[in-house]
């Protein structure tokens, strides 16, 4: 779906600190441009919010085998008489293979879509409906794209995507990444910097892991700290509570991670670090969405950190197929994306990939849908889009979770 344009169009990487939003989305004061040797503004997951996969003890540790009565059902006697066990060990991992393919769903967005907006507060503002909306319809992942094609973007803005002055990208990429963050964690892991002038008026995500101080959760998340744990090898993490605990294992400082705090209430007891989607996948919980960026549209496809990739791709656009809701099948996937175009729709991001060149925009994808198809503006802006399309994908996504066709 295109979104409306307007007569200016303004790159928020180049406010002033010292601009002064007013009425009317007008500006004031000179532009600047971003520092090019910012730490936060690396775009890779390992960095700044970048989660320990920890746990790393846990594969250490022997399994225990369990003793089996007599009449053990899943015990097999041969004609000897000699019984025959089943394996327990292969049970943990068959549990952990469903809990790998519990399905995920990713949205795609371009970049360009901040370009459009006449001030820094406004383009803070449009952030933040992206990261309600995500978080809202329980987003895994956020992929923001930039519309360029491959022999535009040279190796330094794709190792850091804020030395072009000409993307928003970078913008988008660092306000979800700082509305994801839990709050007690920001003022360590983001540093003071302009585009963050204005986040302090959008409304909290509020979502399951942004914990109080009172709450209590079997996990939560944590900056591991400088100050060595007392009486012991481990590291001392902020959850957020009134005092830091200790973790088993030894981490650089300034590191995010998800802790299993359990059900004891025990500060003093030491605690495990575990991987980020665990919650998820065992408890069942929303944790969140992880932000990447991505180059151009088929970058997005390649660089897909989930292993196998996305099995099934969804295109949205106002040229695309007109089906409702209730008569849509999407068949059983395990990572499920997708994909929003920017002012000139998905067509415009396709042609401008050198992947696609001579392809139409439907080859992309498994299906390109018309979302709302009776809308009475001649456009509908993106942040629009995702909650009408958002809400509109939600049946036919819990069908194809259940096995169930419409």
């Amino acid at each position: 779906m295109n979104q409306v344009r307007t007569q200016k169009h303004i790159n928020p990487a180049k406010f002033a600190a010292a601009a002064v939003p007013i009425a009317g989305g007008r500006k004031m004061g000179k532009k600047s441009k971003r520092g090019h040797d910012d730490p936060e503004l690396e775009m890779e997951e390992s960095e700044l919010t970048g989660r320990i996969d920890g746990d790393l003890k846990k594969k250490n540790k022997k399994k225990k085998k369990k003793k089996r009565s007599h009449d053990d059902p899943e015990q097999k006697v041969s004609h000897d008489g000699e019984a025959k066990k089943k394996s327990k060990e292969e049970e943990p991992n068959v549990e952990e293979k469903k809990n790998e393919e519990r399905p995920t769903v990713t949205i795609a967005i371009a970049g360009s879509i901040i370009n459009n907006t006449q001030s820094l507060e406004l383009a803070t503002r449009l952030a933040g409906q992206i990261a309600r909306a995500s978080t809202i319809f329980r987003i895994d992942e956020i992929v923001v794209f930039d519309n360029k094609s491959s022999s535009e973007i040279n190796n330094s803005s794709v190792t850091n995507p804020s030395d072009s002055n000409e993307s928003g990208a970078p913008f988008l990429v660092r306000i979800l990444k700082y509305l994801e963050t839990p709050q007690y964690l920001r003022k360590t892991l983001f540093p003071k910097h302009n585009d963050l002038r204005f986040v302090g008026m959008l409304p909290p995500l509020d979502a399951p892991h942004h914990l109080r101080k009172h709450e209590w959760e079997q996990y939560r998340e944590g900056v591991t700290l400088r100050e060595k744990a007392p009486n012991s090898e481990g590291t001392l993490v902020d959850v957020g509570l009134d005092k830091s605990v200790v973790v088993d294992q030894g981490l650089s400082p300034g590191v995010r991670v998800t802790v299993a705090m359990g059900t004891n209430r025990d500060l003093d007891l030491v605690r495990h670090i575990v991987p980020p989607s665990k919650p998820r996948e065992e408890a069942g919980m929303y944790w969140g969405y992880k932000v990447r960026y991505a180059s151009h549209l088929s970058s997005v496809f390649k660089e897909c950190t989930f292993e196998g990739g996305y099995d099934y791709l969804i295109g949205t656009s106002e040229h695309g197929l007109k089906i409702s809701s209730s008569e849509l099948k999407i068949p059983t996937f395990r990572h499920l994306l997708i994909a929003f175009g920017g002012l000139a729709g998905l067509e415009e991001s396709v042609e401008e990939d050198n992947q696609y060149k001579g392809k139409n925009v439907r080859e992309a994808f498994n299906i390109y849908l018309n979302t709302c198809p009776h809308q009475g503006s001649r456009t509908i802006r993106t942040e629009e889009a995702m909650f009408i399309s958002l809400q509109y994908f939600q049946e036919p996504i819990s069908r194809a979770m259940r096995g169930v066709e419409a």
